[in-house]
Parts: structure tokens; C-alpha cells; sequence
């Protein structure tokens, strides 16, 4: 079978919102500002370019300079870097946790879709440069989410005590990890390089920042990828009024509160608190609290009152970490950027924001869903070849998948819909006559064209019950095809690690990644290696 793609909205696992956002529905415009089209960046540029101050970009160079001091990278990303202080360059920025070695699938998918973007826009906009972002979620603290992967049907575990931010948690103990992982893998040139790539990832750099940094940037370094960690004292400097703003009035609440109530057709993904934001220290990651009027920070004895709090932000503003609220808000202050590039939860949250963006006066980004892929080997397309399957039918339930095949393969027509209209058109002239006589008839007209009906149901089920039986093993061999495909009868991106396919396909997996991912496309796309 050659590549093919599915809508996103009928490919059957995308929310409500996101499959009204994607249609541009009206009553959702309000929640953003300008919709991810090649034609609105440059309404995006100019806005952009008017809000964001010279000494920001000269603040941001100088971390990225910083943080990359232990690395060896790419003269494109030392290009890129350094082009950040031009006022005509502007960042395309993706977010993700660290996954340990990346995690799930879509990690790959979230990075190639923002690098792709900025060369898409490079050919339309030439004047101007976009750098590719990829900004490391080092300051989240739910070690449980991101302490694992899945290699070959097994669960690769790092069990470790964490409280604190994951970036700063220690690599120490991550042997143990290696091995396990050295084992699954496979003996193959790929599988010796991927062995490589852990081992100097995770057992050559002391934090976990530092081992994702090495390996996103050893994965996309060529293609000019700018790594951030916002968990930087100088950055933060930047965010020290906005920070001052929620401690002090907890503007943020107020704005999301009012804007969720737009939402009220749609599962709300997050609600905000009263205030914002953590305090964290290298084993700590707490929220602030306010309350008796004075500050504390949850399960400690920290207190503050207002002035100590406010000369704590002066003096030490890297103990002060935004929540899923205010990340956003912190990441558009000091990035001159245009887009964000998530995945469907992701931008459920961001539609939440533009109010608290428009009350901080800080232009709120385009929000374009990431793409999403199927990978699917030769043999697997030829396989479905043969079973005369495509895509559409790889991408429905099960259930639907075998009902539907069983009807097309059957040498009867399972489908009683004929019969049933006939027999309606009969009782049209029972209850016709009916009328004219005892109203009791009438009632017995219409039970027995329901219990007919029923009838005609009981048989076309069990006519389909028993052609299942008889195309079995057709239908076997179609059932095992999707549960390859869609592990856990889950998405495949969301569950399998790169390692799968990166050990079979080496640099080739991220080549035609490279080459096939269109991220304005609104397609589910299937990538056959």
C-alpha cells in the first residue's frame, strides 16, 4: 500500500475540541488569535516583532550560549542560536517531558513537525529566519510519567526516589537501566548504536537535563534544533513581573476562570489555582500558596509575608516555577515566538490562555496540532494488501473493521435494510385500516410490526454471527494486522519507544520522517518504511 492519510477528524482519536478547532468552528475564535495557516504568519510576525524587546533576545543568546557550553553542536543550531538576536528571526517551539530515552513515538513527531514548519516558512517568508525550539519540561516534577518506555512488549523501568524538578534529578543508578535496555534491544549495527546513544546520554551527563539535551540534540543537530531549559536563573529574571503579578493580584485565575466558561461544551483539561506557581529548591517542587495574608509553600514550614516574598522573587527568581497555566506565558515572554506545535491535550489547555495573554499584553501564539504517523513496515502494507484492507479500515474499531469485512467478503447481502423498509410499507396499510376500526387493533398493529422488525434484526445478526464463523481465518490475519499497528488497541505513537524502529531502520526512520511530515496538513499520516 502506498502513504496515505486520514483527517485528523475522521481518524477517530481526536477530542471534540480539537476536531472543532480543526473545522474552525466560530464560537471557538475567540480562544485564540490567529489560526496555524501559511497566510496569517505574517499578521503573526508583525505583532510578534513589535512586542518582543532587543534586550530579550540578548538575555536569551546568552543562556543558550550557557547551557550549551558542555556541548558539541551543529554550526546550523551555532547559526541559530545566533541569529536569535536579529529582529527578523523568530521561533517555532514544541514542548515535551523527559521521556526517558524520548518515551513514546510522537516525541519524534513533535520535533520533526516544528523543524519542518520553519523550512516550509523559510521558502514562503525568506526575509525573515525561524529556528526550531524544543523546550524540555526539566521542571515538572511527576517522575511516575516519565521514568519509563516500551521496548518489544517489555516495560523499562528506572525506579528511583524523585521530589523535585526531574531536570535536576541525578543520572546516578541509570546502569541498571542500560543493561536492561542492552538486553531487549537486539544485536544489530542500529542496536549497537542506539546502545552508543544511551550510554553516552545517560551514563556520561550527571542530570537528566543534561542526558536529554545530548540526545535530542545528537537526534536532530543537522537540522538546526535550539534545546531550552527554562529552568534558568537568567530567564526567569525576565518573567519577574508576571510572576509579581500573580503573587500579588492572581490574575491569572480570574482570566481562565472567565474564558472556561466558552468551554462549557468541552471537558475542561485544567482549572486553575489561586496562584500559579511552585517554589522549588533541588529536592522541592511546592506550590505557593495565600492565605492569613502571608505565604507559604505546601507541606513545608516556608513562610513569607508579602515584602519577603517579593525581595525572594528579586534575589532568587529560579525558585519560582509556573504551573500548566502559566508555562505557557512564561515561554511566550521570553521567546521571540510565532507557533507552538502539541498535541491535542496540549492545545486543549493553551485555548484557556489567550485572556490571561491579552491581560499580561503578551501576543498570544498560533497553536497547530502536531502530526501524527502510522509506521508501518513493507511487509505489513503488503500484508494488508493482500487482505484487501486500507487504511480507512486499519483506522476503524475492531469491531467495525470485522463487520464491515465480514459484509464485503460474504457471498450474501448482510444487510436486511430492504426487507425491513418491505415490510414497514405492509404495516403502512395495516395501521391504515386499523384506524378505521377498534383503537385496541391499533396496538396490536404496531407490536407486531416491532416484533417483525426485531425479527429481521435477530437473523441479520445471526447471518453475520455465522459468516464470521466461516471467513475466521481471513478475518484472524486482519485482526492481528491492526493490533500489530495498534498496540493495546492505543495509538502507536502514544505507546512504542523509537527504539523499535529505529533498530531495523537506523537514520532512515528519522530521514523519511523528514521527508513526509507536512505539519499545516490537518492528516493522520501513514509513513511505510
Amino acid at each position: 500500500m502506498p502513504t496515505d492519510c486520514i483527517s485528523y477528524q475522521n481518524s477517530g482519536y481526536f477530542s471534540k475540541l480539537m476536531i472543532d478547532y480543526l473545522n474552525e468552528k466560530e464560537e471557538l475564535k475567540r480562544l485564540y488569535n490567529h489560526f496555524p495557516k501559511l497566510e496569517n504568519f505574517p499578521s503573526q510576525i508583525l505583532e510578534k516583532q513589535t512586542t518582543f524587546p532587543l534586550e530579550s533576545r540578548n538575555v536569551l543568546v546568552a543562556a543558550l550560549e550557557k547551557q550549551y557550553e558542555k556541548f558539541e553542536i551543529s554550526d546550523k543550531t551555532s547559526f541559530n542560536i545566533g541569529k536569535l538576536k536579529d529582529e527578523k528571526t523568530f521561533t517555532i517551539t514544541t514542548g515535551h517531558q523527559l521521556n526517558l530515552f524520548t518515551g513514546p513515538l510522537y516525541f519524534l513527531y513533535k520535533i520533526i513537525s516544528t523543524i519542518n514548519l520553519c523550512k516550509q516558512l523559510k521558502k514562503e517568508y525568506p526575509e525573515y529566519n525561524f529556528v526550531p525550539m524544543y523546550w524540555m519540561a526539566t521542571e515538572d516534577h511527576d517522575f511516575e510519567e516519565i521514568n519509563y518506555f516500551n521496548l518489544n512488549g517489555k516495560k523499562i523501568q528506572w525506579k528511583k526516589d524523585s521530589f523535585g524538578p526531574v531536570g535536576r534529578l541525578s543520572t546516578e543508578g541509570l546502569e541498571i537501566v542500560f543493561e536492561e535496555f542492552s538486553k531487549a534491544i537486539g544485536i544489530s549495527d542500529n542496536a549497537k548504536n542506539l546502545k552508543e546513544l544511551f550510554k553516552k546520554a545517560y551514563l556520561e551527563h550527571d542530570s537528566l537535563t543534561d542526558a536529554t539535551r545530548f540526545l535530542a540534540n545528537e537526534l536532530f543537530k543537522e537540522e538546526g534544533l535550539v534545546i531550552i531549559d527554562g529552568d534558568d536563573k537568567s530567564l526567569k529574571q525576565l518573567f519577574i513581573p508576571y510572576i509579581k503579578e500573580e503573587l500579588l493580584h492572581q490574575t491569572s485565575s480570574e482570566e481562565v476562570l472567565k474564558t472556561n466558561v466558552h468551554l462549557a461544551d468541552y471537558k475542561i483539561q485544567v482549572n486553575p489555582r489561586e496562584i500559579n506557581l511552585f517554589y522549588i529548591e533541588d529536592d522541592l517542587r511546592e506550590r505557593i500558596i495565600f492565605e492569613n495574608n502571608q505565604y507559604s509553600v505546601l507541606n513545608t514550614k516556608l513562610l513569607f509575608s508579602e515584602s519577603e516574598m517579593l525581595n525572594e522573587l528579586e534575589n532568587h527568581p529560579e525558585k519560582f516555577s509556573p504551573n500548566v497555566i502559566l508555562r505557557p506565558l512564561y515561554q511566550e515572554v521570553i521567546l521571540p515566538n510565532l507557533c507552538y506545535i502539541g498535541g491535542g491535550g496540549e492545545l486543549a489547555y493553551w485555548l484557556e490562555l489567550q485572556s490571561n495573554f491579552e491581560a499580561n499584553k503578551i501576543t498570544f501564539p498560533m497553536l497547530l496540532l502536531r502530526n501524527s504517523v502510522l509506521l508501518a513496515t513493507e511487509k505489513q502494507a503488503q500484508k494488508a494488501d493482500k487482505l484487501d484492507l486500507n487504511w480507512a479500515d486499519i483506522f476503524s474499531t475492531q469491531n467495525e473493521l470485522l463487520t464491515n469485512k465480514t459484509k464485503a467478503l460474504s457471498q450474501f447481502d448482510i444487510d436486511f435494510s430492504k426487507q425491513k423498509e418491505h415490510l414497514q410499507q405492509q404495516f403502512i396499510g395495516l395501521r391504515a385500516m386499523a384506524k378505521q376500526t377498534d383503537k385496541s387493533f391499533i396496538g396490536a398493529v404496531e407490536a407486531q410490526e416491532k416484533k417483525q422488525l426485531k425479527g429481521l434484526e435477530n437473523l441479520e445478526k445471526r447471518l453475520l454471527k455465522a459468516e464470521k464463523r466461516v471467513l475466521a481465518e481471513k478475518l484472524e490475519q486482519m485482526t492481528a494486522l491492526q493490533n500489530e499497528l495498534f498496540p493495546g488497541k492505543s495509538l502507536q505513537e502514544r505507546k512504542v519507544n523509537v527504539a523499535v524502529f529505529y533498530a531495523e531502520f537506523g537514520p532512515k526512520l528519522i530521514e523519511k520522517l523528514l521527508e513526509e511530515l507536512q505539519p499545516l496538513e490537518q492528516e493522520f499520516t501513514v509513513v511505510v518504511l
